[in-house]
């Protein structure tokens, strides 16, 4: 809920009294009569007998002003806010000095309503009796906050287009909390049937989501919900939560569960310190798979539900840390979803400025790696009721969510929407890759790593599918990425992929074929970095290196020739003493590392080798790189 102050409104007791000296607002006998039985009835938590009752009273005296409060907590209690906002309003009307408490019901009521102006004035009035206890002084100012920013916003809506996802997803059943692999291939999400919650799965095929099917047997129960998931990119690992399963260890705990051809694993639920005997919740996991942001109320937040973030280390998960006064207030905050730009981060809550109840916000990582304030996606994104759930597409254009509010297939439906360019992330692509034995041609599952070159740093690190050799990673633009691929036994593969300067209009899709290590056999190796006609090497090679030093450690009888090349552009003299030098270069680096000098060699061949054709600058740049032979093993 979003308010507080709800709790202790919805406490309606047969002894309460409104009026002083123990004296009601109507002399009316009738009216009493039926205040006093309405009374009862709630002590029996008998509402809608009371309601009945309470409406015969205001019938005989409608200046009844302690029945006219009564009736608004109770269509309140049952969500009907407009019949709620209509008693109080009838109860200020009535005796506008008689209870300070009915400014605030009427204000949070009002706000529900979308009746921010209205609201605000209650609001006014309601701080303005003074007299009142510093949290609900604190508490009706933020919401005539609420009021200022939802007027506001109301005045500039943001473009906002819902498209439902059609029969395939949605059905008479509620049907949210969708997530989408990177390439968009496939969609999971929630479906409700018979109060039991349970995933089922859309596949995309020319452009259209295909009829749902059950997820998996091992995931779905028919006894416990599942619910509130989050995908790794690739698809191939799913993190969801579960409550009141026999394993768990709170109410709620998050747990994973891998995906193997087909067919999913069994999950397993994750250890303390993230899972404990508190409510633990609505993962996301980053796109490196190394950081879970998730929601709990478990003790050190800074009140009622906080997101969470707990990295994965070579020990298991860490301990988890609050986000702080950044993004948590001392009310809820719900539905984190790390965008795979790992840097924008999009989530519920009722605590900052919004329109009513829970709405959706956006924060990002500044340079200094805090988040920044939070903000509200805007009208008609968020309204009076509550949002949440919303996750993105990897390229951050579209956006899905669920409503029951805009005459789907029946209950929540799934839709998708255009994101506001203000409110879109930094722009990714995604590598998808296969790997698979260069002579068999059957599927390997390798090591795959993806790595930032500038900073040196991994930001993907998986293995490539068992069943399929198939891999998927994203990669935000504006920067270099080394790819490596691996496995004992094999030569390793290296692949460059520059998104500095340029913004990626497609994926890069790549097979790759793995060499045994065979005399003879080339790598070469294009994340070794020189300046231009200069063999000092750049900080970036610096992976690469670790990578082929790796290889020759895991190699011990093996020997290389270490070869540097360059195109046909300048003299070839020189070229032939550049192409030398580099090589060189990379012999020594691997000396320092304590390779032995007799598994080594070095050779420069200039331009006498060339692998594309010079007379292009993509050719030319082709055959400026340096490689490795097998020369014996």
């Amino acid at each position: 809920m979003r308010y507080v102050f709800l709790l202790l409104c919805f406490t309606l007791a047969a002894s309460v009294s409104f009026g002083q000296n123990g004296q009601y607002t109507s002399n009316n006998k009738q009216a009493i009569k039926h205040f006093v039985a309405a009374n009862h009835l709630m002590d029996d938590r008998m509402f809608d007998e009371a309601i009945a009752e309470l409406t015969k009273a205001v019938a005989e005296d409608d200046k009844f002003v302690e029945a006219h409060i009564q009736l608004g907590d109770l269509w309140r209690r049952k969500r009907e806010f407009g019949k709620a906002v209509n008693y109080y309003r009838k109860a200020i009307t009535a005796n506008p000095e008689f209870n300070r408490a009915v400014y605030l019901k009427a204000g949070e009521a009002e706000i529900t309503e979308a009746q921010y102006a209205e609201a605000k004035l209650h609001l006014q009035k309601y701080l303005a009796f003074g007299n009142i206890t510093l949290q609900n002084m604190a508490y009706a100012q933020k919401l005539i906050a609420d009021c200022d920013f939802s007027i506001q916003a109301v005045k500039n809506p943001v473009a906002f287009k819902p498209i439902n996802l059609g029969t395939g997803v949605n059905s008479v059943d509620d049907e949210y909390m969708p997530v989408a692999t990177a390439d968009e291939s496939m969609l999971i999400f929630t479906r409700k049937i018979n109060n039991n919650e349970d995933f089922y799965k859309s596949e995309k095929k020319d452009s259209n989501w295909q009829p749902a099917a059950y997820l998996s047997s091992n995931i779905n129960t028919a006894q416990y919900n599942e619910g509130a998931q989050s995908i790794s990119q690739d698809g191939r690992y799913l993190f969801f939560t579960g409550c009141n399963r026999p394993d768990g260890r709170g109410k709620c705990d998050i747990y994973i569960a891998q995906k193997h051809g087909e067919g999913w694993g069994k999950p397993v639920g994750i250890n303390p310190p993230v899972n404990t005997g508190a409510w633990e919740s609505q993962p996301s996991i980053s796109a490196d798979g190394r950081t879970l942001y998730f929601v709990s109320n478990k003790a050190g937040g800074l009140g009622g539900y906080d997101i969470w973030k707990t990295t994965l280390t070579d020990k298991g998960w860490s301990q988890p840390e609050n986000l702080g006064p950044g993004i948590n207030t001392p009310y809820d905050e719900q539905s984190p979803f790390i965008h795979p730009d790992d840097n924008t981060l999009y989530f519920s809550s009722n605590g900052w400025p919004g329109l009513g109840n829970k709405d959706l916000f956006v924060s990002r990582l500044d340079a200094n790696g805090k988040w920044q304030k939070p903000e509200n996606l805007g009208y008609p994104i968020n309204s009076s009721g509550d949002e949440n759930g919303l996750t993105l597409t990897a390229q951050g254009d579209y956006a899905f969510f669920s409503s029951n509010k805009l005459q789907g297939s029946g209950g929540f439906d799934i839709y998708t929407f255009e994101m506001p360019v203000k409110a879109r992330p930094k722009l990714v692509t995604y590598v998808k890759g296969k790997v698979t034995d260069a002579k068999t041609k059957k599927p390997i599952e390798a090591d795959v790593e993806i790595i930032d070159l500038e900073r040196n740093h991994i930001v993907y690190q998986d293995y490539s599918s068992e069943d399929d050799g198939g891999f998927l990673a994203t990669l935000t633009s504006g920067k270099n990425y080394g790819l490596n691929i691996s496995k004992s036994g094999y030569l390793f593969y290296s692949e460059n992929f520059s998104l500095a300067g340029r913004e990626p209009k497609s994926p890069f899709i790549i097979n790759v074929e793995l060499s045994p290590i065979e005399i003879g056999k080339k790598v070469v190796l294009r994340n070794i970095f020189f300046d231009t006609n200069k063999f000092n090497l750049r900080p970036e090679s610096k992976a690469e290196l670790a990578k082929l030093i790796q290889f020759l450690s895991e190699n011990a009888t093996v020997k290389v020739e270490i070869s540097g090349h360059t195109d046909n552009v300048g003299n070839d003299d020189q070229n032939l003493v550049l192409s030398q030098n580099r090589a060189r270069e990379v012999y020594d680096y691997l000396m320092a590392a304590k390779i032995s000098s007799a598994r080594l060699i070095f050779k420069g061949y200039g331009e006498t080798q060339p692998i594309a054709d010079n007379n292009t600058e993509n050719g030319r740049q082709l055959n400026r790189r340096t490689e490795f032979k097998i020369v014996a093993q």
